[in-house]
């Protein structure tokens, strides 16, 4: 299934498609698969003893050939092309994580299959998984830092944004995106943003940069608050920053069922004023379809029109502030074919097609979107008065 770099031949592509160079790269390598979680009720590994049948982990590999195959050979594909990802070297791994971290990682490696917290599993086949994912990523920004492309997307796993800098965390063992925002950072642009729309707090992401003024975060999620010693951080929208970095962590906690209309306002309220005013030379987007209407894991009720409006709201972030480049990340997503729709469909937006290329298969929820308007007009009371830079939004 994997390959080298290659692309649709130009006569396949659909009317409209962008101009050739201004495609969608995507990077991939077929290893990923390798991680296997195991089973249990749900992702706890348990085995009660009276159940038949047990699930596979949340985080397993059909979801991503899903989203591979949809990609591949959905009407999408003319749009996109194709790049093999490298593993990441130990060296790459230090810019965001404790060396002592890493040799933890090496040594659980080497033992044998290891919980290293609640539903993180690191068994035969996940660590090569792990290098892949961060290197894939790697070199999914190296291509639009390097100039040969504008929008990358980075199709990975084990997914890396609850990965703390000491310690894994939330199904993730090595952060990618924060990997990618230190080589960013480290290439010469001075300021990048991050806007992380999986379900749960990009904790991980944030905690890297907490106290950092050069990377702003920005999370949409559903509230959850911590979830064991593993995962300290609640999301809540106090969680600023601290020192230098005091106003540049945002957290958009979203109520239950907030759905595409309660999105779509938080973007337009939150997310795009604090991009304006930080003005970033670089996008990092971090996507998750975890928050859709018939995730496992979520409850946030998004469908592709959803996830393709806040595309199109991040690519014209990205058009305005950093010519366009965006880095995308794949995080969570755990229905087996839902998650693959919203993945194509975010990604239509953030092409900026003029039409949806697929219909939404099977969505359909009577949100009720005044609440969430309500909690994001208080959100954004509050950043003016807390947030210096945001005092003008």
């Amino acid at each position: 299934m994997d390959s080298s770099s290659s692309s649709v031949p130009a006569a396949a592509a659909a009317e409209g498609a962008p101009p050739a160079g201004e495609n969608l790269a995507v990077f991939w390598h077929e290893g990923m698969l390798a991680h296997d979680a195991g089973r249990g009720v749900f992702d706890s590994g348990r085995d009660p003893g009276f159940l038949d049948v047990l699930d596979h982990h949340p985080e397993n590999a059909d979801r991503v050939r899903n989203m591979v195959s949809i990609l591949r050979r959905g009407p999408i594909a003319p749009f996109l092309s194709w790049h093999s990802g490298t593993p990441a070297h130990a060296s790459e791994l230090i810019s965001f994580h404790s060396p002592e971290y890493i040799e933890e990682l090496v040594q659980a490696n080497a033992s044998g299959p290891k919980k290293l917290c609640e539903g993180t599993f690191l068994n035969p086949g996940s660590w090569g998984a792990a290098l892949l994912a961060a290197g894939t990523t790697l070199s999914a920004m190296r291509h639009i830092l390097d100039g040969h492309g504008k929008i990358a997307y980075a199709l990975v796993r084990p997914p890396g944004h609850h990965a703390q800098p000491d310690h894994a965390d939330g199904y993730c063992f090595l952060n990618n995106a924060g990997l990618a925002v230190h080589l960013a950072l480290d290439s010469g642009r001075a300021k990048v943003a991050v806007v992380d729309i999986d379900v749960h707090y990009g904790n991980g992401t944030a905690e890297g940069f907490y106290r950092t003024d050069n990377v702003l975060t920005i999370s949409l999620h559903m509230k959850h608050g911590t979830w064991g010693p593993s995962h300290l951080q609640s999301g809540s929208s106090d969680e600023i920053g601290e020192g230098k970095g005091l106003g540049y962590n945002l957290n958009i906690p979203l109520p239950n069922g907030s759905g595409d209309k309660g999105y779509e306002y938080a973007m337009n309220e939150l997310v795009v004023p604090a991009i304006d005013k930080f003005k970033p030379q670089l996008l990092v987007f971090v996507i998750g379809q975890d928050s859709s209407m018939f995730d496992p894991n979520g409850r946030q009720c998004l469908t592709m029109d959803g996830y393709r409006k806040v595309g199109q709201i991040m690519r014209s972030l990205a058009n305005q502030h950093s010519d366009g480049q965006i880095l995308i990340v794949q995080e969570g997503g755990y229905h087996i074919s839902y998650s693959a729709y919203c993945l194509h469909a975010t990604l239509e937006g953030v092409l900026n097609l003029e039409a949806p290329l697929l219909d939404d298969p099977i969505a359909y929820y009577p949100e009720d979107e005044k609440y969430t308007m309500k909690v994001v007009d208080v959100m954004k009371k509050c950043w003016k008065e807390s947030i210096p830079f945001l005092k003008d939004i």
